[in-house]
C-alpha cells in the first residue's frame, strides 16, 4: 500500500461496483450503522445549536451584525486552518481523531449551556464557542470524511456518503423546530444541553465499533513539505481539481441562500418570515430527496455531476423569474435536489480517486473550498442584490453556475478522451460523451 510520500507512487483508484444498489445497503455494515444512528442524533442536535446560538447572540445584542460575527468565527478556522487539519488526519488514527473532536464539540455545548441556564452568558462567551467549534471542525470534518471509507470499504462508499447527507439534511428539517420550541418553551440553554448531549450518541456509536472491520489505510508518516505534497497531488490530477473548482464555483456563487431566499420573501413576495422558513423547509426537503436518489446509484458518474449541476444553475435561473411566490417556493425542491447531487456526487468521485494516504488533505481541500466559497460570495451577492435587485443577484449566480458546469464538462471531456455526442434515440434527442475513436460509429445514428 502506497505511504502517498509522492504523487508518483500514487496506485489507481479502485472503481466501484456498477449498477443500482439498495438505497440503504451500507447500513448493512455494523461499524457504519452505529456511526450513522450517531449521527442522526448529533445533528439534530447542531442544528438546534445553530439555531439558539443566533437566537441568543441577537437577544443580548440586538444586532444583526454581532450574528454576522458569530457566524464568521465559526468558520474562519476552516478557510485559515482547513488544509493543516488535512494533514493531521493524514498522520493520525481517524477513530481516535474523531473520538478525541467530539468531545471536544460536546463540551463546548455543555459549557455554553452553563453559562446560559445560570444567566452568566456575555456575548463574548457566545464568540468563544463559535471560534471552539471552528477550530474543533478543522481536524473534524476531513476525519469524518475520509473515515466513511474506513468503515465501509470502495464498493459501499457512494451510498454511505449519499445516506450521510441525507441524516444531514433530515435532521436540517427537525432541528431548527425542536429549538424554536426549546426556545419559546423552556429558553435558549436547553437547546445548547441537548446538543452537548446528544455527542454521547456518536461517541458511544465510536467506542462499539469493531476495529477488525475497519478498512484501516497507512497512515502518512510526519515529514516536512506535506501540505505542499497535497496540492501537488491535487493539482496534478485533472479529475481531481476541476471536480473541486466545479463545487468551489457553486458553493461560491450558487449556494448563496440565506440572502437570496430572505430577500425574496421580504423585498419581491412581501410574505414575512413564514414564507422564507417555507422556502427553507422545501430546499430541505429536495436536498433529502437528492441524497437518498445518490444512494440508490452504484457509482459517482462524472456526466450525473455535469448534469446535475448544469440543471442547477438552469433552475436558479427559472427561479429568478419565477412571477408568483407557489411557484418560486416549487422550485427550491429541485434546485435543493440538484445541488445535493452535485454535492454528492463530487465528495464520492473525489474520494475514490485519491490515494487513501492522501484521503485527508483533499478531503480538507474539498470541504474548505465548498465551506469557505459563502463567506466569500456572500458579500457579492449582497452587493449585486442591492444594487440591482434580488431576481439578477439570483440569476447572475444561476448563469455563473450552468457556465462552470459546461466549461469544466467539457475540460474532463477533453482530459478524458472523450467527445460530446449528439443523435436520436427511440425519437428522442440523446446527448452524451464517448470516447474520440467511437465518434465516427456513432454519428450517424
Amino acid at each position: 500500500m502506497s505511504t502517498g510520500t509522492g504523487a508518483a507512487s500514487a496506485p489507481a483508484p479502485t472503481t466501484p461496483h456498477t449498477g443500482k444498489s439498495s438505497m440503504f445497503s451500507s447500513l448493512k455494515i455494523r461499524n457504519y450503522r452505529l456511526f450513522f444512528l450517531g449521527q442522526v442524533v448529533s445533528n439534530i442536535g447542531t442544528w438546534m445549536q445553530r439555531i439558539a446560538q443566533d437566537w441568543l447572540v441577537l437577544s443580548l445584542t440586538g444586532s444583526a451584525t454581532a450574528v454576522g460575527v458569530t457566524t464568521a468565527l465559526q468558520f474562519l478556522p476552516m478557510l485559515l486552518f482547513g488544509l493543516y487539519g488535512g494533514v493531521l488526519v493524514d498522520r493520525l488514527p481517524k477513530r481516535r481523531t474523531l473520538l478525541v473532536t467530539q468531545t471536544a464539540l460536546a463540551v463546548t455545548g455543555i459549557a455554553l449551556a452553563v453559562l446560559t441556564l445560570t444567566g452568566h452568558v456575555q456575548v463574548w462567551h457566545v464568540y468563544v464557542a463559535a471560534l471552539a467549534v471552528g477550530l474543533a471542525t478543522v481536524v473534524d470534518n476531513p476525519a469524518r470524511q475520509s473515515f466513511v471509507s474506513e468503515m465501509v470499504g470502495p464498493r459501499q462508499l457512494q451510498n454511505a456518503v449519499s445516506l450521510n447527507s441525507a441524516n444531514f439534511q433530515s435532521a436540517r428539517l427537525v432541528g431548527p423546530a425542536a429549538a424554536g420550541l426549546l426556545i419559546t418553551g423552556v429558553g435558549t440553554g436547553w437547546a445548547f444541553l441537548f446538543n452537548g448531549l446528544s455527542f454521547v450518541a456518536p461517541i458511544a456509536g465510536l467506542l462499539l465499533m469493531r476495529a477488525r472491520e475497519l478498512h484501516v489505510v497507512e497512515r502518512a508518516p510526519r515529514g516536512k513539505g506535506q501540505l505542499r505534497e497535497g496540492l501537488q497531488y491535487v493539482a496534478g490530477r485533472p479529475e481531481l481539481i476541476w471536480t473541486i473548482a466545479l463545487v468551489g464555483f457553486i458553493g461560491t456563487f450558487g449556494f448563496n441562500f440565506p440572502v437570496y431566499l430572505s430577500a425574496f420573501a421580504d423585498d419581491v413576495f412581501h410574505a414575512g418570515a413564514g414564507s422564507y422558513s417555507l422556502f427553507n423547509t422545501l430546499m430541505a426537503i429536495g436536498s433529502l430527496a437528492g441524497a437518498l436518489l445518490a444512494a440508490r446509484r452504484g457509482t459517482a458518474r462524472m456526466r450525473v455531476m455535469i448534469a446535475a449541476a448544469l440543471l442547477f444553475g438552469a433552475v436558479e435561473l427559472v427561479a429568478a423569474t419565477a412571477p408568483s411566490l407557489w411557484l418560486f417556493a416549487l422550485l427550491m425542491v429541485p434546485i435543493g435536489m440538484f445541488g445535493m447531487t452535485v454535492n454528492v456526487t463530487a465528495n464520492t468521485s473525489v474520494q475514490m480517486s485519491t490515494d487513501p494516504a492522501m484521503r485527508g488533505r483533499v478531503m480538507a481541500l474539498y470541504m474548505m473550498v465548498f465551506m469557505g466559497g459563502s463567506p466569500v460570495g456572500a458579500p457579492i451577492a449582497g452587493w449585486i442584490t442591492d444594487v440591482y435587485g434580488v431576481r439578477a443577484g439570483l440569476a447572475v449566480g444561476g448563469a455563473i453556475s450552468a457556465a462552470a458546469a459546461v466549461t469544466i464538462g467539457l475540460l474532463l471531456a477533453r482530459v478524458g478522451g472523450l467527445r460530446l455526442s449528439v443523435g436520436w434515440n427511440h425519437g428522442h434527442p440523446h446527448v452524451r460523451f464517448v470516447p474520440r475513436e467511437r465518434q465516427e460509429q456513432l454519428a450517424p445514428a
